[in-house]
């Protein structure tokens, strides 16, 4: 679907319409309909044809392309197709790709970072309720994405997440050990921002912001009444480089926010 979408939007920034780049092409207007729709793959060569009648001489933005059209991987995700939602295989794809993540959580420990029951009470608090089997996928899941990701990790937490008791004390402490000991991992860089910090109102939703092969590939997700919304536009991905950097000025040091988080925890 991300190829599609870059693949349109250098046909539209050319000034052509799809019956033209058929034409430049030697193909009929319906296969780039199809292309730009997700229905059909291109070829390299035909993917480096569109880009030069296109005017993109951005090399590396191309290349990224190509690798996404010619990649024939078949993620660990796939077991879970038509078990789980979609959003689910669409952000563990995100994360196979991803040259870093970013996240600002408010209400809740992101996923990467959450234990079994963590994660198994934050699936059992859905409306409607899951059934056994589905909160097992889910968790599942989940560990799986853990046990998977490998890219550097930016995470800043706010308060209200560390101190909204998901589960009973005794998971709630150990999950926030967990962080301690994810912190500790040179691929996790972790921050939180106090209830009495100046600034928070940078940080009102949550998001996490995905960094892709090249900075046009990046993509945000941001939770929906109705499942994952993916952002991939370049003002709008600018915008949220632009608050998390933001987000990242107000909240504690590293060193800071795992003595935060210590505190929390004898607390328990």
């Amino acid at each position: 679907m991300r190829l599609a979408t870059e693949l349109r939007r250098l046909r539209e920034a050319a000034g052509l319409t799809s019956r033209q780049a058929a034409a430049l092409l030697g193909v009929s207007p319906a296969q780039i309909t199809h292309i730009e729709s997700a229905l059909a793959g291109v070829s390299e060569k035909r993917l480096r044809r569109l880009a030069a009648h296109y005017a993109c001489t951005d090399e590396e933005f191309v290349d990224a392309l190509v690798a996404m059209a010619t990649d024939r991987t078949r993620g660990w995700w796939e077991e879970y197709r038509g078990l789980l939602p979609t959003p689910f295989l669409d952000l563990s794809e995100l994360d196979h790709h991803a040259a870093f993540q970013q996240n600002v959580s408010i209400l809740h420990v992101p996923g990467l970072l959450q234990t079994e029951d963590y994660a198994r009470a934050v699936f059992s608090s859905r409306i409607p309720q899951l059934t056994s089997e589905e909160l097992e996928l889910r968790v599942r899941h989940r560990l799986t994405r853990q046990s998977k990701a490998a890219f550097p990790h930016e995470v800043v937490i706010h308060e209200s997440a560390l101190r909204i008791r998901v589960g009973d004390r005794a998971a709630m402490r150990t999950q926030l050990g967990h962080l301690l000991e994810m912190s500790e991992a040179d691929r996790v860089t972790l921050r939180v921002i106090p209830f009495d910090l100046d600034g928070f109102a940078r940080a009102s939703s949550t998001m996490t912001y995905i960094g892709g092969a090249v900075p046009r590939l990046d993509t945000v997700v941001r939770d929906a009444p109705h499942g994952a919304l993916l952002i991939d536009s370049e003002a709008q991905l600018d915008a949220y480089r632009t608050r998390f950097r933001k987000v990242e000025e107000v909240s504690l040091a590293p060193s800071r926010s795992c003595d935060f988080i210590h505190k929390l925890a004898k607390e328990l």
